[in-house]
């Protein structure tokens, strides 16, 4: 019953403190590109693939105690610290989840921008697409981030190097 909320648990254990609502979106919407069994589903929304899934799922993690949501005021905005709890803890030790790979990923990921990772995700949606259209789109879409090309090819790097962790136990 509880299974998809574990998962969700395991990251934050792999993670450690996760910062910003943003972030783990999109660190979960990779995770799930990258072939990581998250079944929440997800669609395009102002800042990149988004599921009301997951903000649900975090909301009732939080509710249960086994996540801590910290909000700061950080000048005209919120934004909030997830950390895995001690129940949360427990409740991952009696309800084990073994993902290969998921820790190296998950750390690496929470290593970026969010800025980056929103970037990465957007391509990660449109990755049907020749990457001159992926790019057009970026530039369309995403306007307001002011995203160069250069950037873009790193995403398109970071990506590759992704694929390789998520396949290769440490």
């Amino acid at each position: 019953m509880l299974k998809e909320h574990a998962k969700i648990l395991q990251v934050f254990h792999s993670a450690g403190e996760i910062v910003g609502r943003k972030k783990l979106q999109k660190m979960i919407y990779i995770a799930k590109k990258m072939s990581f069994p998250f079944q929440e589903r997800f669609q395009f929304h102002f800042f990149g693939p988004y599921s009301e899934e997951l903000t649900l799922r975090v909301e009732e993690l939080c509710n249960m105690g086994f996540l801590q949501e910290t909000m700061e005021k950080k000048g005209g905005y919120h934004q909030y610290r997830y950390t895995l709890t001690p129940a949360g803890r427990e409740f991952l030790a009696v309800n084990q989840v073994d993902i290969p790979c998921l820790d190296d990923c998950f750390t690496d990921m929470n290593g970026q921008s969010a800025r980056f990772l929103e970037l990465v995700s957007t391509i990660l949606y449109f990755e049907g697409l020749p990457k001159e259209e992926v790019a057009e789109k970026v530039f369309t879409l995403k306007s307001k981030q002011n995203y160069t090309q250069e950037e873009i090819d790193e995403a398109y790097e970071y990506i590759e190097k992704l694929k390789k962790k998520a396949q290769t136990p440490q």
